[in-house]
């Protein structure tokens, strides 16, 4: 069984985490998966927006598979410390928005997994935790990096310190995510966002993702000549030349991302 499911509509390209079973658990095989499916649509030109949801009505991912790591000798739980890591630095760096479709409880890995999307739509039953303290260790996957920089360092602290879940509508006060709605109704909130990127110039996108993620990281003045070095990247691309051209003719543009 494919541990991925993988669809395109139009320019979307989706990926439903396909182990159910299992509450969607990250185990090696599915991160492997995972990891070449980013690879291929990260160099695919047709794919503009990115949604990651999971399978089933209860659980986006419980996170690391436990069942995997138990049976670890210390060099094998480093190893998967830094293929879990690793895997969400590249979807993190994915070069095209990424949209997580939160169906459910989201914790430890799945949280995380969450965290490394650029934007968050939860239906009203998901929940969001960091429990790795409760295990004796600590978030992994990027959890400790990047909460403070979505919901700040307080509360941070007070999630990773404690445990503490927050529903999702206290996601939604935290600004953690941007929605939340009924189950049934999530893919298509989803798709909605989805579709209204789409619809915007590809290459400028990726180059003003470059430029907000370093937002946080680099000084006012820094953070200003990455920008302009990302605009420099889109004055030469038809993509800028047809929006001009659709703005003065009074029409929707049509962008091919070149």
């Amino acid at each position: 069984m494919e541990l991925i499911r993988t669809e395109v509509v139009d320019h979307i390209g989706i990926i439903t985490l396909n182990r159910q079973e299992a509450a969607n658990a990250l185990s090696h095989q599915l991160l492997l998966e995972l990891r070449q499916q980013l690879n291929i649509w990260s160099e695919e030109t047709k794919i503009r927006v990115l949604i990651i949801t999971g399978s089933g009505e209860k659980v986006f991912s419980a996170g690391a598979d436990l069942k995997e790591r138990v049976v670890m000798n210390e060099e094998q739980v480093r190893d998967a410390v830094s293929m879990i890591s690793n895997t969400m630095f590249i979807l993190h760096e994915f070069p095209k928005p990424v949209i997580g479709a939160i169906n459910g409880i989201a914790i430890g890995g799945g949280f995380e997994l969450a965290l490394a999307c650029d934007l968050r739509v939860a239906s009203e039953n998901a929940s969001f935790a960091l429990t790795e303290t409760s295990l004796g260790i600590i978030p992994g996957a990027g959890g400790t990096q990047l909460l403070p920089k979505i919901i700040g360092i307080h509360k941070a602290k007070e999630m990773v310190f404690t445990g503490k879940r927050l529903s999702a509508q206290e996601a939604l006060q935290e600004g953690l995510v941007l929605k939340v709605t009924y189950r049934k109704e999530l893919v298509d909130a989803a798709m909605d966002l989805a579709y209204d990127i789409a619809q915007r110039a590809p290459l400028a996108n990726y180059q003003a993702k470059i430029a907000m993620s370093k937002a946080l990281e680099t000084s006012l003045e820094r953070g200003m000549d990455l920008e302009r070095e990302a605009y420099e990247e889109i004055i030469s691309t038809k993509d800028r030349l047809e929006g001009l051209a659709a703005f003065q003719e009074k029409r929707p543009a049509k962008f091919t991302g070149e």
